[in-house]
């Protein structure tokens, strides 16, 4: 299992309320959004660095072979 860290968060309370009749974990609901939203803001970053500098041809691999391949 991975290390983790206690963390508070505030909800609504009609919010709350709803979740707990539902049988909703609200601590794996937060843990899975803040993942979604990591991995969300990963994604725009590194979107944002390719438009910043995008890739161009590399010569090398015109020339270089496949692997597997004679």
């Amino acid at each position: 299992m991975m290390a983790s860290t206690r963390t508070t968060f505030t909800l609504e309370e009609s919010l709350a309320e709803r979740a707990r009749e539902l049988g909703i974990n609200t601590s794996a609901a937060a843990r899975d959004g803040a993942a979604a939203a990591v991995r969300t803001a990963l994604t725009e970053a590194d979107r944002d660095a390719y438009r910043r500098e995008p890739e161009q041809p590399d010569p090398f691999w015109a020339e270089a072979e496949t692997w597997g391949e004679p």
